[in-house]
C-alpha cells in the first residue's frame, strides 16, 4: 500500500458521515507556447505540465439516489451551471451508465482565473475518485478522454504525472522531471483564458520545439506572458517582484507566476525576502501521482480499486 502523499495527509479515508478526500493538485506551465491554429479554430500548443504537491481537496461522499449536489461555498462568479465538478460528476454517470448519486464539496486552495488549473483538477479529480467509489471501472485512458470535453486540461490531471503536452494540450508524453521547489504568487487578478487567446497581439505560430529543447533550457517561454503583462498591472508588478529573488515566470494564461529552485531551503529564504503584502507561497513539485496514490491507500468498499488502462 502506498503512503498517503505528504501535502494532504489521509486522502481517501472515510469519515464518520461517509465523506472520502482526494486530492486535486495545482499545475505550472514550465513552457507554453502556441504553434499555429487548426481549422475548427482551436490552438495548436505545445507545454510543459508539472504537477504540484499541493491544491485543493474534493470531498465526496456517494448517495443512494441519483442527486448530485455541491455544498459548501460556490466560486465566486461560477453558477451550478458552469461547475466543473458537478458537470464532471453528471458526465461519468451518464457514460458509466450509474443510477448512484454524490455529494460534493471543495476545499479551495488553488487560486481562480490565476492559470494553476484548479477547476479542471477538481474536475479530474471526481471523475477519477467516482470512477472508484461508483466501481465504474472505466480506466483512466477513458476517463481522460472524457475529461478533453470539459477542458483542455483535464486529461493530464486524469493521468497525474507531469508531462510534455501537445495538440490542444491533450496529446500527452510522460516527463521526469528533476526535483524542484516554487515560489508561486498569485497578484490577485482573475484572467479570462478565452480572452487571452484572442488576443489580436498573440503570437499563434511559434517555431516548434521538443522535449530536448525544453530539457536544455532552451524552451522556457511562455507566449501569454507579455500579453497578460501589457493588459494587467498587477502581474507585470508581482513578475517584477519575482525576478528579484530568480528567473521569474507565469504559469498557464495568467496571470500566477512562479520561480523555481533546486532545493527547499532556497525556495523558502527567497521567500522571506518578498515583499510583505504579496500573496506567494511554496510547493514542491509533485514526485508521485497524488491521486493514484489515494486510490491504492484505501480499500474501497472492500476491494482495492486499480488504475486500469494506462500508458502512463
Amino acid at each position: 500500500m502506498s503512503a498517503a502523499v505528504s501535502f494532504w495527509g489521509d486522502v481517501g479515508v472515510t469519515d464518520g458521515d461517509g465523506w472520502t478526500a482526494w486530492p486535486a493538485p495545482a499545475k505550472l506551465n514550465l513552457s507554453l507556447r502556441i504553434t499555429g491554429r487548426r481549422a475548427d479554430g482551436y490552438h495548436q500548443l505545445q507545454t510543459v505540465f508539472q504537477l504540484l504537491d499541493w491544491g485543493d481537496t474534493v470531498h465526496l461522499r456517494p448517495r443512494a439516489d441519483r442527486g448530485i449536489v455541491r455544498h459548501g461555498m460556490a466560486l465566486a462568479g461560477v453558477p451550478e451551471v458552469a461547475d466543473l465538478t458537478l458537470l464532471a460528476a453528471h458526465l461519468l454517470r451518464k457514460e458509466a451508465k450509474c443510477a448512484q448519486g454524490v455529494d460534493i464539496r471543495v476545499e479551495k486552495r488553488i487560486p481562480a482565473g490565476a492559470g494553476f488549473g484548479g477547476g479542471s483538477s477538481d474536475a479530474a479529480t471526481v471523475l477519477v475518485a467516482l470512477d472508484a467509489l461508483w466501481h465504474s471501472g472505466l480506466g483512466l485512458d477513458a476517463l481522460a478522454v472524457m475529461g478533453r470535453a470539459l477542458g483542455a486540461d483535464v486529461p493530464v490531471f486524469v493521468h497525474g504525472r507531469s508531462a510534455w503536452a501537445e495538440g490542444v494540450g491533450d496529446a500527452l508524453t510522460p516527463l521526469s522531471l528533476p526535483p524542484a521547489w516554487y515560489l508561486l504568487a498569485d497578484p490577485g487578478v482573475h484572467v479570462a483564458t478565452a480572452a487571452m487567446f484572442a488576443a489580436p497581439e498573440l503570437t499563434r505560430h511559434a517555431t516548434a520545439a521538443t522535449i530536448a529543447d525544453f530539457v536544455s533550457g532552451a524552451c522556457q517561454d511562455n507566449v501569454f506572458e507579455p500579453v497578460v503583462r501589457r493588459r494587467f498591472p498587477a502581474v507585470d508588478a508581482t513578475l517584477n517582484a519575482l525576478s528579484r529573488v530568480g528567473q521569474a515566470r507565469m504559469t498557464g494564461s495568467g496571470g500566477g507566476c512562479f520561480v523555481a529552485f533546486g532545493d527547499a531551503a532556497s525556495a523558502h529564504a527567497a521567500h522571506a525576502r518578498l515583499p510583505p503584502g504579496l500573496h506567494s507561497w511554496v510547493a514542491a513539485g509533485a514526485m508521485r501521482p497524488a491521486l493514484r496514490d489515494a486510490l491504492e491507500a484505501k480499500p474501497l468498499q472492500g476491494r482495492r480499486q486499480e488504475a486500469q488502462g494506462t500508458r502512463f
